[in-house]
């Protein structure tokens, strides 16, 4: 096990990735994922064996699992470590474990990272004087925020927050779009809401909305969100109505809606959609208003105009509609109805959509016919016969064909096995971390080779 292992792994769901630690859960493999974590050096294996353990309360076993990652001084396992001996009650030690020789030299990650601990040890105004110097950063000041909910320090809360809301409310005018602490005055709001204090938030926020004095879309919405929440339908029905209605009408609509008053609701929204200029933004509150009430058929007609949109496209949206309530035979019409320059432009989005289309609908024997008519390097192709065949009874196809080839991920063969209880054969499969990171860095340099002068660094 070794530490730039472990720090690809965090990087790039390296190993087994969540998404197969979460199925192993689901069939009870806990005590697979100790034994992996273990002989693997499996991070995420570890990380979801000990959660687990915890709540069994298993601690002991828990930091045994954890114990060899910590020694090899990976960092995630020493926070991991902490967080069990909080929970086991020893809130002394977790916090030795990870406190910091001097917290205003730590990056700003860490400083999060040990204020929510202070805060599990009933340690709050410790916490707050770790974040309190940094609240120039906007995430940081969310972390402050999120925190200290319910935590009775609101008071303290509000005179940290009031100068940055403040500077955020003057830095439009001073030409400061970038001032990164922009959510200063929505989380203002938020903490004078939770603290009882509605009518306060509203006319706060509400005043600098009106005078323009906020710098992302972002701010319109928390205010639109907290008339929805407290039912102030005429000052939304104005920010509904007005210069923001692009970003506030549907909050409006959905206030109408929960108040019985679907038709207005739908009025208002079809009103913007046959008068603005761009009116798409509210296409989709319309037709989730429209599926409510089972009206398919309208919603899929408020959609369509954008079907064939580069951006705005509801098209994918209006399948997943119409799949989620069993109009199999309406989505692929759909889909169907798109013309040959379509296609060519998504020709993997279509196709593979298509044959997803045809399997859910159980034609399994019409998509395969369909997929061998398809160009064998069409990304997703190869994942897509894969899962027809599992779905119709031939697994050992299914693995054969996801084993040929060289760029299917091996946790795609490893998903398979899982899906059919051959959890421990899917595991002792897979290539080991070493090997998996030592091919992610022949992908990267092979990448770098075929880069032009001009390309992004991405």
């Amino acid at each position: 096990m070794e530490v730039d292992d472990l720090e690809w792994q965090a990087r790039h769901n390296g190993g087994v990735p969540p998404r197969l630690v979460n199925l192993l859960l689901e069939q009870g493999q806990l005590e697979l994922l100790i034994r992996v974590a273990a002989e693997r050096g499996e991070w995420f294996c570890a990380e979801a064996a000990a959660r687990e353990l915890c709540r069994a309360g298993e601690f002991k076993r828990a930091l045994a699992v954890m114990e060899p990652f910590v020694e090899v001084g990976w960092r995630l396992a020493r926070w991991a470590s902490a967080d069990i001996l909080l929970q086991e009650g020893r809130a002394q030690e977790a916090l030795d474990l990870v406190r910091p020789d001097d917290v205003t030299q730590e990056p700003e990650n860490v400083c999060r990272n040990f204020a929510e601990l202070l805060v599990k040890a009933g340690q709050v105004d410790e916490a707050i004087a770790v974040l309190a110097p940094r609240l120039d950063r906007a995430w940081l000041l969310s972390a402050l925020v999120e925190l200290t909910e319910g935590q009775d320090r609101d008071e303290r809360i509000l005179e940290l927050i009031a100068p940055k809301a403040q500077q955020a409310g003057s830095a439009r005018a001073e030409g400061r779009w970038s001032f990164d602490a922009s959510n200063a005055q929505e989380l203002q709001a938020q903490v004078l809401e939770r603290a009882g204090r509605v009518d306060e938030a509203v006319q706060v926020l509400g005043a600098d909305i009106a005078a323009g004095r906020f710098l992302t879309q972002n701010t319109l919405v928390a205010y639109a969100e907290l008339l929805q929440r407290h039912g102030r339908i005429e000052d939304l029905r104005a920010l509904g109505t007005g210069e923001h209605a692009h970003t506030a009408l549907p909050h409006y609509a959905k206030a109408l809606e929960d108040r019985g008053q679907a038709e207005e609701a739908e009025a208002v929204l079809r009103q913007f959609i046959d008068s603005a200029e761009y009116p798409d933004r509210v296409r989709w509150p319309l037709i989730d208003l429209l599926s409510r009430q089972g009206r398919i058929d309208e919603a899929v007609e408020v959609g369509r105009p954008t079907f064939d949109y580069h951006d705005a496209c509801l098209l994918e949206s209006i399948i997943h509609l119409l799949f989620e309530t069993g109009r199999l035979d309406d989505a692929m019409a759909i889909l169907d109805e798109r013309d040959a320059e379509f296609i060519e432009e998504h020709p993997s989005w279509f196709h593979t959509n298509r044959l997803w289309l045809l399997g859910e609908a159980g034609r399994h024997e019409e998509a395969l016919a369909y997929a061998a008519t398809l160009p064998s390097d069409l990304y997703g192709l190869t994942a897509s016969i894969a899962w027809l065949l599992e779905q119709s009874g031939h697994v050992e196809e299914a693995l054969a064909l996801l084993r040929s080839p060289a760029d299917v991920p091996t946790w795609e063969v490893a998903e398979l096995l899982i899906k059919q209880g051959r959890a421990a054969e899917a595991i002792t499969n897979m290539p080991s971390i070493s090997e998996l990171h030592a091919a992610s860095r022949r992908r990267d340099a092979a990448t770098r080779a075929t880069r032009g002068p001009n390309d992004p660094p991405f």
